[in-house]
C-alpha cells in the first residue's frame, strides 16, 4: 500500500472490499446528482482492479476501478479530499495497472465538468461520442479535431515543468487562445521554479497576433516568454507546427494551420528530442522579436 502524501493507495482485485467501496460510492455519487449505476455493485466489479485511497486512519476517501473491458470507471473522491491530489493519484495508479496488463489504451466516460482533469492526464475526446474520452498507452495518439487539439495542448502544458518550445505560424487562433490552454499556460508560467517558454513565429505581420491572449500573458511575464521571428526563407516555408514540453512530450501537426491532422504523445521522448533539436537549430538563426511589447495590448 504505497503512501502518496496524506493518503495511501491500496490495490485489490474483485469483491474483497465491496462493502467499503459501496459505502464510499454512496457518498461520492449522491442520488440527486448521479444515476443509480454509479453507486451499484455490478458484474464487472468482481472482475476489476480496484484502487482505494485511505487517509492515515484507514478511512476510504476515494476509489476507482479498471474493468476488463479496458475502461476506467467509478472514479471519485470525497468532497473534503478534493484538490489534494487524490484523484490524480488514483487515475495514475489505474493507468499503471492498464500498462502492466499490456493494454494498448483505455477509455472512460467523463462526468460533466471533469474534462479538464482528464485532459491533464492525456485523455482525448472520442469523435462522435460526447463525454467519451480515450488514452492510448503504447504510442502517439491521433488528434483529429479542434476539441482534441485543445485537450492535447493543455495536457502537454500541464505536464511540463521546466520548458516549452512552440513553433507556430501566428500563435494558432482557435487553439492557443482557448480558455483551457490559456489556463494551462498561466499555471505553467507562474510555477515557482525556473521555467522558460520559447516561441518561434513564422508570420509576425499577421493581424491575428493583435488579438492573441498569449501575447498579453507574455507582456506580464517577460522573463518567462521569449520570441523569435523566423527569417531564413527555407524555415519560413516549413509547413508544420509543434509544441514540445521538457523534451519528453510533443504535439505535432503536419499542416500547421489545421487542427485535424496531428499526433501527440506525453511519453514520446525520442520524437520530442528530435523536434526540440529542430527547434533550437532554427532558433539560433532566427531574429529576436520584441515588437509584441509595443502592440498596446
Amino acid at each position: 500500500m504505497p503512501w502518496a502524501g496524506p493518503f495511501l493507495l491500496e490495490h485489490g482485485e474483485g469483491g474483497a472490499r465491496a462493502a467499503e467501496l459501496l459505502a464510499l460510492r454512496a457518498e461520492v455519487f449522491p442520488a440527486e446528482a448521479h444515476p443509480p449505476q454509479a453507486r451499484e455493485w455490478d458484474a464487472l466489479d468482481v472482475l476489476s482492479l480496484h484502487v482505494l485511497a485511505r487517509d492515515h486512519d484507514g478511512r476510504p476517501v476515494g476509489a476507482g476501478r479498471l474493468s476488463p473491458d479496458q475502461r476506467i470507471g467509478r472514479l471519485g473522491v470525497l468532497p473534503d479530499w478534493r484538490g489534494q491530489g487524490v484523484g490524480q493519484a488514483l487515475l495514475q495508479a489505474l493507468l499503471d495497472g492498464a500498462r502492466q496488463r499490456g493494454w494498448p489504451g483505455v477509455r472512460l466516460e467523463a462526468p460533466a465538468g471533469t474534462a479538464a482533469f482528464f485532459a491533464q492526464a492525456g485523455f482525448l475526446p472520442v469523435a462522435g461520442e460526447p463525454g467519451s474520452l480515450h488514452r492510448r498507452l503504447d504510442g502517439p495518439m491521433a488528434v483529429e479535431d479542434a476539441a482534441a487539439a485543445v485537450h492535447a495542448t493543455s495536457a502537454l502544458i500541464g505536464q511540463a515543468r521546466r520548458e516549452l518550445r512552440l513553433y507556430s505560424r501566428a500563435l494558432d487562433p482557435g487553439l492557443l487562445d482557448a480558455p483551457a490552454v490559456q489556463a494551462a499556460l498561466r499555471r505553467f508560467a507562474t510555477l515557482r521554479h525556473d521555467k522558460q517558454v520559447r516561441i518561434l513565429l513564422q508570420d509576425t505581420a499577421s493581424a491575428q497576433l493583435l488579438d492573441a491572449p498569449l501575447l498579453r500573458l507574455a507582456q506580464r511575464l517577460p522573463t518567462v516568454f521569449q520570441f523569435r521571428a523566423v527569417s531564413d526563407p527555407v524555415d519560413a516555408s516549413y509547413p508544420s507546427a509543434y509544441l514540445v514540453g521538457d523534451a519528453q512530450a510533443y504535439y505535432f501537426r503536419s499542416t500547421g494551420n489545421r487542427h485535424d491532422d496531428g499526433e501527440t504523445w506525453l511519453e514520446g521522448a525520442a520524437r520530442a528530442r528530435q523536434l526540440r533539436t529542430h527547434f533550437e537549430q532554427i532558433w539560433e538563426r532566427s531574429r529576436p522579436w520584441s515588437e509584441h511589447r509595443a502592440l498596446g495590448l
